[in-house]
């Protein structure tokens, strides 16, 4: 939720902010209307309980007539207290499904506009250029061993596969390639639930506009997460957390779940958009002064495995209509797709501010000891959907595909995948 002291000070910004997600401003005014209404009806609430109290005393020490005539006028007080208190029920109530409604205020450097309306930030590394006719990364895979889309299809319908052999190896070296980066930045390793309540899919902001995106099983009233990101935010909420020692860091190694709808006849072949798949996801908490570095931070993380994979690769600054209504401000890192001539995302880090923290009640103790809503940020670090951009990049003439030597480590030394 947004932060309702901004939105009182400058109401203006978050219909700018509206305006540039491309969503209605209209919604600010209703919020603004529901926070007046609900400091009405607490101020009302507050007044009326405060009579009732001096009320109490004077028929402590009344007798007789008058003390009979204040016991009428404290029920009379009574009624009219249940009547505040129920309204100021309503109004919270009004409050939290208005505030609910208005996504998270972009930053200022976030582009305006919908999906196409990003901006480059910078280019990294040459596409390669080859003197045989390539393959995609469904037939370097099946010829290699590593990739069975007919038998996923055959297990579990459209969009599911298995992954075999080098396949399987090549994913937990990106994974364990991924694992030792974070952890080597600090970031504690976890290994997350992918079942969630709904108060903790709400709190992240993945149950709004694109809720028809998860999986849920009404039986347990559970959710299947799509990225380690909701059960990360959930891990301290209700909490206060101690900053002392800096923000904190974790990264959650997890099977992720997508339902893709409306996305039919998108990206059919092969492992680019699939309904499973494995992510190495980082995740921060934080002061929110220290966001924007954070955010840089985890950029730079994403960055340098990109590189260690030897890939081409772009940077944008994600539009604000294409942000979720979490994310304030996103970066993805698209790399080079030599089958679709184009970068495609494999990578993204956005900054949620106070956004899913205050949802989720998660704040920490400034230095003067007040309690403050903190920052999340998120970002990935690897993913089931690089497999695409390794085979394709670093195939040869022969259908057998270079490991990068970044990765070999974690291949067992291998250097060459052979067909």
């Amino acid at each position: 939720m947004i932060d309702l002291k901004t939105l009182r000070e400058d109401p203006e910004a978050v219909r700018a902010s509206q305006r540039a997600r491309g969503e209605d401003p209209s919604l600010v005014d209703a919020l603004l209307a529901a926070d007046e209404r609900r400091r009405s009806a607490v101020a009302g609430a507050d007044e009326l309980r405060a009579e009732q109290k001096r009320l109490g005393k004077e028929v402590g020490k009344a007798s007789g007539e008058q003390r009979d005539r204040l016991l009428a006028e404290a029920k009379e007080l009574a009624n009219r207290v249940k009547e505040a208190e129920a309204e100021q029920t309503a109004a919270d109530a009004e409050l939290e499904r208005a505030q609910r409604a208005v996504p998270n205020v972009i930053e200022p450097e976030t582009p305006h506009g919908g999906e196409q309306d990003y901006v480059v930030l910078k280019h990294v590394g040459t596409p390669p250029e080859f003197d045989f006719d390539t393959a995609d990364h469904l037939e370097l895979g099946t010829a290699l061993g590593a990739l069975d889309m007919e038998r996923g299809a055959k297990v579990s319908g459209a969009r599911f596969y298995f992954l075999t052999g080098v396949g399987a190896q090549l994913e937990l070296a990106l994974l364990n390639m991924a694992a030792a980066s974070a952890t080597a930045a600090g970031f504690t390793l976890t290994v997350p639930p992918v079942l969630v309540r709904p108060e903790v899919m709400e709190g992240t902001g993945f149950l709004g506009a694109h809720s028809d995106e998860v999986y849920r099983l009404e039986q347990d009233d559970l959710y299947l997460v799509g990225t380690s990101e909701v059960p990360l935010a959930g891990y301290h909420q209700g909490e206060i957390i101690d900053f002392t020692d800096g923000p904190r860091r974790y990264a959650g190694w997890s099977t992720c779940f997508r339902r893709e709808a409306g996305s039919y006849g998108k990206d059919t072949r092969g492992i680019i958009r699939v309904h499973q798949f494995n992510k190495l996801e980082m995740f921060t908490y934080c002061p929110p002064e220290r966001a924007r570095q954070e955010h840089e931070r985890l950029l730079a993380m994403e960055e340098d495995m990109l590189g260690k994979l030897e890939l081409a690769y772009r940077v944008i600054d994600t539009a604000a209509g294409d942000l979720g209504d979490s994310a304030a401000r996103k970066f993805d890192c698209e790399a080079w797709i030599p089958s679709q001539g184009d970068y495609r995302e494999l990578t993204s880090t956005s900054n949620c501010t106070t956004f899913q923290a205050r949802r989720l009640n998660i704040r920490y103790r400034d230095e003067e000891g007040t309690n403050r809503i903190a920052a999340t940020l998120n970002g990935t670090l690897a993913t089931t959907r690089w497999i695409v951009a390794i085979l394709e990049n670093h195939q040869r003439a022969d259908g057998s595909v270079r490991v990068p030597e970044g990765l070999r480590p974690f291949m067992g030394g291998v250097e060459v995948l052979t067909p």
